[in-house]
């Protein structure tokens, strides 16, 4: 089947669809972390791991994504995901125990982890190689819409009907997602590769240097950014800043349209100027600075939090190319298995600093609790934003030793 440009579109945007159910999953606990430590009588490190489980599976399943998504293709992928995503979060919404809610939270990021990486395939597959970070960039952009919806939306909403009933709704809506993708997700020859000599390409993928430091990048920077915005964001703000928990969502909302704008303006401008490195290396930098920010306790609420969440979710959009790299410093028939090396670093970062986090505020606090929630003082918190900003300082060093590619694919000079 030779796939046209309408049927490129339409099975691209099925897959985008489904990126944004993933996001709005990653980042929903941060608006209901109250409400999950009060339901289910958990503290800090147990409401990290919970949440963390996510990005444990999303961890794993990285690699064999992108395996699959050379071999079997995005069409496959996406409808048994989207069937596993959307039965774990129906588990999760009607969880009546913490081990019930954490098996649905772990069906849920099996499910979701497939998205991406179908969605980089698609792109790789359908449009021009000069193109890639742009596009990229653009379906981010909209595929943020989901990270934005767990804000403010979804804090609204559990006021409204309870976080319950949310979760069973979008778990059906993901079910319905996995019928598109079967119904008009294309397969086409070009997502073909010899299935028997899968082994032979990733291991050509991982034993290249030049893949690496993307990983590492991504651990540090978006391990920094997802633990705090999609986590412990709302219950800092709440706790230190004295806001209310709809006022703190909303800052993680400003984060996500940061993020989700950076995710276009960067791959513009790197695609514009025909460079990667240079790009990465700016908005990371100022990324990690900004932490520094959190951490002097300088910030007074208002247009001060406001402006720094913006500007923190507009620079840490400049991990997202990463892939683009990656992409470019490998065989371009191993474009899936390249980025899903780099973008187990997205998750592998998370999935330690969450519950890292929550752990380390735990050694000192105080044993306060207010309606079920564990109240931390600004020494604890103090701790946990130091740990956050390691990770991202970490994180933009890594960006130093990524191989500039000059926006085209230089696999024949990387293998010399």
């Amino acid at each position: 089947m030779t796939a046209t440009r309408p049927g490129v579109l339409l099975g691209l945007g099925v897959a985008v669809a489904a990126y944004l159910l993933s996001f709005f999953h990653r980042v929903a606990p941060a608006a209901i972390s109250g409400d999950l430590q009060s339901t289910f009588a958990i503290g800090g490190a147990q409401l990290g791991t919970l949440t963390a489980t996510y990005f444990y599976v999303y961890t794993l399943m990285q690699i064999p994504t992108g395996v699959l998504a050379d071999t079997l293709g995005p069409r496959r992928i996406l409808w048994w995901g989207g069937l596993v995503a959307g039965g774990g979060a129906v588990l999760f919404g009607l969880a009546p125990s913490f081990e019930l809610a954490f098996a649905g939270r772990t069906l849920v990021g099996l499910g979701v982890s497939v998205t991406f990486i179908a969605m980089l395939k698609l792109i790789a597959l359908g449009f021009e190689e000069r193109r890639f970070a742009s596009i990229t960039g653009l379906c981010m952009l909209i595929g943020n819409l989901g990270s934005i919806l767990a804000g403010a939306p979804l804090a609204w909403a559990t006021q409204a009907a309870g976080w319950r009933p949310v979760f069973v709704v979008v778990g059906i809506l993901s079910v319905l997602m996995a019928f598109a993708a079967r119904t008009w997700v294309l397969d086409t020859p070009a997502a073909k590769v010899d299935r028997t000599a899968w082994l032979t390409g990733l291991l050509t993928v991982m034993r290249n240097r030049a893949t690496w430091p993307g990983f590492f990048a991504n651990t540090g920077l978006a391990g920094a950014f997802f633990a705090f915005a999609g986590l412990w964001a709302v219950p800092y703000l709440t706790q230190i800043h004295g806001m209310s928990r709809a006022e703190a969502s909303n800052h993680v909302s400003i984060y996500f349209i940061g993020f989700a704008i950076g995710s276009m303006l960067w791959g513009n401008v790197s695609d514009r100027i025909g460079r990667r490195k240079p790009v990465m290396l700016a908005v990371s930098g100022v990324h990690a600075l900004g932490w520094g920010l959190w951490l002097s306790g300088a910030m007074q609420g208002g247009w001060m939090t406001y402006s720094l969440c913006t500007v923190m979710g507009l620079t840490t959009a400049g991990l997202t190319l990463s892939w683009a790299a990656a992409k470019e410093v490998n065989p371009p028939l191993l474009s899936g298995m390249a980025t899903s090396v780099v973008n187990v670093g997205v998750f592998f970062g998370p999935a330690i600093l969450q519950p890292a986090v929550g752990w380390l505020m735990e050694r000192t606090w105080n044993g306060r609790v207010e309606v079920g929630v564990r109240i931390y003082s600004a020494a604890d918190w103090h701790n946990g934003l130091l740990l956050m900003t390691v990770s991202a300082v970490a994180g933009w060093i890594a960006v130093l030793f990524v191989r500039e590619t000059g926006c085209r694919n230089i696999w024949n000079e990387v293998k010399k």
